[in-house]
């Protein structure tokens, strides 16, 4: 009995061992799934990393590896037909004018044929030829003086004032503080390179000091032509919203911009996001239409409509496509692309909106690509740790397409809403551009002047108004106003 009961309670333990062990091992199981699960996450996000270059990402083309293939950028198709000037293209060419400045002729001293003087021989035609050439270009110096004269009645004397501006007995005048800061500012050529310029080509060896000196002259010039452009730009029906990454004294600083196609105001900040965009002032006063890219700040504490960039859906679906294998997204690519032709045609055809069904259709399609999509990238299980678990590139995509349909069709609601955000990415180039040349901002200042002038010279290169004519006018304290409707 004894022996039984032993033999029992022994029997139990060692169930009770194999239990836990079995206990054990799920957990480890569990575990090591969860790690194998993490790790291949990590890894297709490092595969994923390697393979996005500037044609299925946000990547700038300068970032593709040596030797990468190009891939085109373009939404248009092809038009099938040749490069260049098409037959009954106009073209622009040199003409005659009717008023040169000079003219010499060149008359034949002898006859070709027999060698006899041609000296008095009126001439029988003329052919016309002309080049048109810069002369040799230097500075004109005007002196002024100030007499000084004697009352004849009481003897006292009164000197005459100079000139407003001419407070030194030799300083530039504004026409070379324009073509430096048209140089600078609107050639984007550094500081140095703009004073030798001036050296080389007009003769006036100017200082970096000197040309530092008229980029702020002209900059507190313009203080309210760019605020009425930064109102007229709050006021939009539709506006253009983006920001890239500056070098600002040796750390990573913002250029903000917000543009219309007529329009455009920059403003620098240590910042990127709402706490940027609520102290620069546009988008929180702003109640049109906002046309910007993903970046969650756009969407925080705005209240106006917005619209998203689908030229960067159409980069994110390449890679959800190429690198990940996902059919559905080259189904959403079709119908963006699809419905954008629509959308032009229809506007070259004078409509101002599409059809009911078509965009029935459009918005069909549209939720049926969304929904392979959400198939293919499933949200994930809670994990129990703080924040929203991780999706992956494709995920996140399907996620904000779902999310922000309206704002990513807005373009086939609303005529006058773009189908991307191009009109910013434009206006923000050249400031890269700038820091390719130039480098870095030294100083807060020195980006806040390049902002309100560069900003200034934007919007005069959008209306087609002279630019070096306007510096000029502003140097001297007069700068003109752009149209703002």
């Amino acid at each position: 009995m004894m022996w039984e009961t032993a033999s029992r309670e022994e029997l139990l333990q060692i169930v009770a061992a194999q239990q836990a062990t079995i206990v054990a091992q799920q957990e480890q199981i569990a575990a090591q799934q969860e790690q194998i699960a993490a790790l291949t996450a990590r890894v297709q996000e490092l595969e994923a990393r390697l393979g996005t270059d500037s044609h299925n990402s946000s990547k700038p083309p300068a970032s593709d590896e040596p030797g990468a293939k190009p891939h085109p950028q373009s939404l248009r198709t092809p038009s099938g037909r040749k490069p260049g000037g098409q037959p009954g293209h106009t073209g622009h060419t040199l003409h005659l004018v009717a008023a040169p400045d000079a003219v010499r002729v060149h008359a034949p001293v002898q006859c070709g044929a027999c060698g006899r003087s041609l000296a008095n021989v009126a001439a029988s035609r003329r052919e016309r030829r002309q080049v048109v050439d810069l002369p040799p270009v230097r500075p004109q110096v005007v002196e002024h003086q100030a007499e000084t004269k004697t009352c004849p009645a009481c003897g006292a004397e009164t000197t005459a004032a100079f000139p407003p501006g001419v407070a030194a007995p030799a300083q530039y005048g504004p026409g070379v503080a324009a073509v430096a800061v048209y140089l600078h500012q609107a050639q984007l050529l550094p500081l140095a390179r703009t004073a030798e310029v001036l050296a080389e080509l007009f003769g006036c060896p100017l200082t970096e000091g000197t040309v530092a000196r008229a980029v702020r002259a002209c900059h507190a010039q313009l203080a309210g032509v760019e605020a009425a452009i930064k109102a007229a730009v709050t006021q939009a029906p539709v506006a253009h919203f983006d920001e890239t990454g500056l070098d600002l004294g040796g750390q990573t600083a913002w250029l903000h911009v917000a543009s219309t196609a007529h329009l455009t105001f920059y403003a620098a900040h240590r910042k990127r996001g709402r706490v940027a965009l609520t102290e620069i002032g546009v988008l929180p006063s702003f109640t049109g239409r906002a046309v910007h890219d993903g970046w969650a700040a756009y969407w925080q504490g705005a209240q106006c409509q917005h619209a998203l960039c689908n030229a960067h859906h159409l980069r994110e679906l390449t890679f959800v496509a190429e690198q990940l294998g996902q059919p559905w997204a080259q189904d959403l690519q079709a119908v963006l692309r699809e419905s954008k032709h629509a959308v032009d045609a229809a506007r070259a055809a004078g409509a101002v909106e599409l059809a009911a069904e078509v965009k029935r259709e459009f918005v069909h399609r549209y939720d049926a690509a969304l929904a392979a999509g959400l198939q293919a990238n499933p949200p994930p299980a809670p994990t129990g740790k703080r924040g929203r678990p991780k999706r992956g590139k494709a995920g996140s995509l399907v996620a904000r397409l779902q999310t922000h349909q309206a704002a990513t069709l807005a373009f086939m609601e609303d005529f006058a809403v773009p189908f991307d955000n191009n009109q910013a990415e434009r206006d923000i180039r050249m400031t890269k551009v700038r820091q390719k040349i130039s480098g870095c901002f030294r100083t807060a200042a020195g980006a806040d002047q390049f902002c309100r002038i560069r900003g200034y010279v934007s919007t005069l290169r959008k209306q087609q108004l002279s630019v070096f004519a306007a510096l000029r006018a502003a140097i001297v304290g007069a700068p003109p106003m752009p149209a703002l409707a």
